[in-house]
This record gives C-alpha cells, sequence and structure tokens, in this order.
C-alpha cells in the first residue's frame, strides 16, 4: 500500500513537472517585452544650485487669501465673486467630475459583474435543419431567462493598475484644477492693479494739464508785454491739447481695463463700471521662505499636477506588460429556456453553465509592444514635462525675486530724481512769469517733471505686480492635500520611476 502511494506520489510531480514544462514552451513562444524598457528620472529639486538666487530669509509661504496683504476689499470680492461664477472655473470643475467617472469606472473592472437577461420571441423552426418534428417546420414561442456572472481573476493585476492609474490622473485634474484657480486669482489681481496704474497715470496727466494752462496763461501775459509771440502761444496751446488728449486715452484704457476684470469673473461688460477706483496698499515684506526648493514641489499646484502624471503613467506602463499574460475570467450562468409559456418555470426547462475562459496573447505581429513602447514613450514624456515644469517655477521664482530687487533700488533714485525735476520745473516757471528765461527752458523742464513722475508711478506699480506674481510663483497658498496613503504610494512611485516603470 505504502509503495503504491509513493507511486502515485511521483506520478503526480512527474505531471506538474510536464505542465510546468508545457507552460513555459508556451510561455517562451508567446510575446514578450523584451528589450523594452526607460532610463529617464525626475529631478529632484536639490539638484539644482539655488542657494544664490534663492537665499533661505525664513519669510512665510502665502496663504491662500494672499492678496488681502494690499488691503483692498474691492480686490478680495472681485477674486471671491470670479472663483464662484468664471466659466473658466466651471470648467475646471467638469472635468474632475469627468476623472470621478472614469476612475469609477476602472473600479468596476475590478468587481464581478452580475447581469440578467430575457427574452421572448416568435420563430418559425426549419423541417428540415437541426430541429426536429414535432417542433420542426412549425411556429414556436421561446422563452429565454438567464442570470450570468463573470468576474475577472486578474492575476497579473491589469486591472488594479488601470484602476491606480485613474486615481492619479484624478489627482492630477484637481492639481489642475487648482492651477486655473490661482491663474485667474493672479490676473484679476495683476489686472486690478494695472487699473491702479491707469488711475495714477491720469492724476499724473490732469496735473499736467493744469501746468500747460498756467503756462498758456503765463505766455498770454508775455505777448501783451512784449516778451514772447504768437509762436509761443501757438505752441502752449498745442502742448496742453496734446495733455488733454492723453488723459482722454487714459479714460479709455480704465474703461476698458473694466470690462476686462468683468470678463475675468465670468460677467457682462457692465458690471465693470462698478468698480470703484483701487485703494491697494504696498502689501507684505518680500522674503522667500526656507527650504524653497524642497517644499516648493508640494506647493505649486503645476509641479504637483506634472508629478500625478508621471505616477499615473508609471500604473499604466504596468498595465500594459500585465496584457503579455494570460487573463482568466470564471463565468457562471443559470436559467429557464422552454417553448411557450406552460413549461418555462419547469424544472426540466433549466439551464446552467460555469467555467473559466482563458486568453493568452500568442501572436500579434507586434502589437502589445507597440502599444508598450507607446506607454514608455508617453512615461518620457511626462518625466521630460515634470523636470521642465520643475526647472520653471524655480526660474519663475528667482525671477520675481530679481525683479523686485531691481523695482526697489529703481525707486531710490527714481524718487530723488523725481524731487529735483520737480524743483526744476517750478523755478523754470518762476523764472518764465518774470521774464528771465524763455518758454523752451520751461516745456523741457516740465517735460522732465512729467517723465519723473510717471518713471515713479509705473515702479511703483510694477514693483506690486511683481509682488503678486512671486506670490503665485509659490504657489498662490495651495498645498498638495492627497491622502496619506495615495501621496505616499505616488512618492515612493515618482522618486525612483524608472524602477517603478519597468
Amino acid at each position: 500500500m505504502q509503495t503504491q502511494i509513493v507511486q502515485q506520489g511521483r506520478g503526480i510531480r512527474a505531471m506538474k513537472v510536464g505542465l510546468s514544462a508545457i507552460l513555459v514552451a508556451v510561455l517562451s513562444a508567446c510575446v514578450n517585452y523584451a528589450g523594452i524598457h526607460s532610463d529617464k528620472q525626475m529631478a529632484q529639486p536639490q539638484q539644482f544650485q539655488t542657494t544664490q538666487s534663492l537665499p533661505a530669509e525664513s519669510g512665510h509661504w502665502p496663504a491662500a487669501d494672499w492678496a488681502d496683504q494690499f488691503g483692498d476689499a474691492q480686490l478680495k470680492a472681485l477674486i471671491d465673486e470670479a472663483l464662484k461664477g468664471s466659466p473658466t472655473i466651471a470648467q475646471a470643475r467638469a472635468r474632475i467630475a469627468a476623472a470621478q467617472a472614469y476612475t469609477e469606472t476602472a473600479k468596476a473592472s475590478t468587481m464581478p459583474s452580475v447581469n440578467a437577461d430575457y427574452s421572448l420571441k416568435r420563430e418559425q423552426f426549419s423541417g428540415t435543419a437541426l430541429v426536429p418534428p414535432p417542433y420542426g417546420g412549425s411556429w414556436q414561442t421561446e422563452n429565454s431567462g438567464l442570470l450570468s456572472a463573470s468576474y475577472d481573476l486578474d492575476l497579473w493585476g491589469k486591472n488594479r493598475e488601470a484602476l491606480k492609474a485613474s486615481i492619479s490622473d484624478l489627482q492630477a485634474t484637481e492639481a489642475d484644477a487648482e492651477v486655473v484657480k490661482l491663474t485667474l486669482t493672479t490676473t484679476i489681481a495683476r489686472t486690478y492693479n494695472q487699473l491702479a496704474r491707469l488711475y495714477v497715470l491720469r492724476d499724473i496727466a490732469q496735473q499736467e494739464v493744469e501746468r500747460r494752462q498756467d503756462i498758456d496763461r503765463i505766455t498770454a501775459g508775455r505777448i501783451a508785454t512784449g516778451l514772447d509771440t504768437e509762436v509761443e502761444r501757438k505752441t502752449a496751446q498745442a502742448n496742453l491739447a496734446t495733455a488733454r488728449s492723453t488723459v482722454s486715452a487714459l479714460d479709455g484704457s480704465i474703461l476698458t481695463t473694466r470690462y476686462q476684470l468683468a470678463a475675468l469673473m465670468g460677467e457682462g461688460p457692465d458690471r465693470g463700471l462698478t468698480i470703484a477706483r483701487p485703494t491697494l496698499g504696498v502689501g507684505d515684506e518680500v522674503r522667500l521662505p526656507d527650504n524653497l526648493p524642497a517644499d516648493l514641489v508640494s506647493r505649486r499646484p503645476d509641479i504637483v499636477a506634472a508629478r500625478w502624471r508621471v505616477d499615473s503613467i508609471t500604473h499604466e506602463v504596468k498595465e500594459a506588460k500585465a496584457e503579455f499574460y494570460p487573463d482568466i475570467n470564471l463565468s457562471a450562468a443559470i436559467g429557464l429556456d422552454a417553448f411557450g409559456f406552460g413549461r418555462f418555470l419547469t424544472a426540466a426547462s433549466r439551464t446552467a453553465s460555469a467555467g473559466p475562459a482563458i486568453h493568452l496573447p500568442i501572436f500579434d505581429a507586434g502589437a502589445l509592444r507597440a502599444q508598450l513602447k507607446g506607454r514608455y514613450a508617453d512615461f518620457d514624456s511626462a518625466v521630460a514635462t515634470y523636470n521642465q515644469t520643475l526647472i520653471t517655477a524655480l526660474s519663475d521664482v528667482a525671477t520675481q525675486l530679481a525683479q523686485i530687487h531691481s523695482s526697489d533700488a529703481q525707486l531710490a533714485d527714481a524718487q530723488a530724481a523725481q524731487q529735483a525735476a520737480r524743483q526744476a520745473d517750478d523755478l523754470a516757471i518762476t523764472q518764465y512769469k518774470g521774464g528771465l528765461t524763455n518758454q523752451l527752458t520751461v516745456l523741457n523742464a516740465d517735460m522732465n517733471a512729467l517723465q519723473a513722475d510717471q518713471s515713479v508711478a509705473n515702479l511703483l506699480m510694477n514693483r506690486r505686480d511683481q509682488q503678486i506674481a512671486l506670490a503665485s510663483a509659490l504657489g498662490g497658498g495651495y498645498v498638495d492635500t492627497s491622502s496619506d496613503a495615495t501621496h505616499t504610494a505616488a512618492s515612493a512611485a515618482t522618486s525612483n520611476p524608472v524602477v517603478a516603470a519597468r
């Protein structure tokens, strides 16, 4: 008896060895992905030299309400209104909803499916075919009801990887929505600052009109005393008309800028007519936060979106690789099938089936390999996009900081020049009244004073515009709030994505 058991054991082992050999032979003859891989890697912020251009200054990251630093309640109200009514925000929300639907679809593929079918048909069967008499050659009513279930075992994780890819796509889409939000709020703030600039330039232009009126009056008096001629009078009148034209041009620019703000808020142009003159302040002190390059990757929504897309395509690569392995699908069905109604609900009409279905790609003319190559090409592109996004982000921060420092340095000299030009203009007019100088000297001094006033105004507005742009470059208060588990998985994949993708 023991000898018989030993012999049976040897037979089973021999059968297993034989089946294994057959399986290995079959798999070796099947399509495979040998030689297809990627050597691309995601850049790390620490690998870029930023210590001089982005110094640690113990500053703070911008908050979500970063625009409040300028102390203008109207700007805050405009931004809030835009976030509620702008079509661009609605588009971003729709894209998130679509990504959520795709994720739910991918999740459904990892679960069993159950279906119920019923059919009723009236059919005349052939008397010379498969159906014998008495049914052959007669009309019959066939009732058929079937309850079926199927489940893909997903031994190689194809469906699971598709689900992970869709989740990462959803995370990327949500980060994209934050990019849209940040872009919109930044554009509104900068356009609002442009409106403030136009108002200040209009004030300067109006002051210039008043000065040119004074020159015209002085010239008229000098003509009466024989010190000037009609040439100087016409010159003064021409300059006065030019100054008034500048005011009109600025009024037109103010109006169009209001219309632009209304469009950004998702409203009609009449909404822009109700926008009052801005009352923007200087804003907070500009200091960069510590550990900026490393922390920026979770503070900039465009970097976060790019990172999630690398993670998504990493899973798509794994999904494409799973296509090379056998698919095993379990299915079962039970139902009733009968001619007529009387026997439909009887035990004799019962039908049932169950069993596995196996699909193994053996020859596909290179379709699966081409598909995998495409996924790797997408992976390389996503990695390159991430790296470029990171480089651009670091450059944005450094550029805005450099421009702010440059504006600060220019402003001191521009204000000194403005004071000197204004004193020279006042002195020239005094001398012109007293007959000690000519009109050309006055006009030159006046033009210098006008340019100095405009230069200071533009520097102040540029500096605030750069400060707004810096807050945007630092993420505008965004922080990646992905779930810890998903975020950890994504970080593990993206910290060495080549290993994950292979």
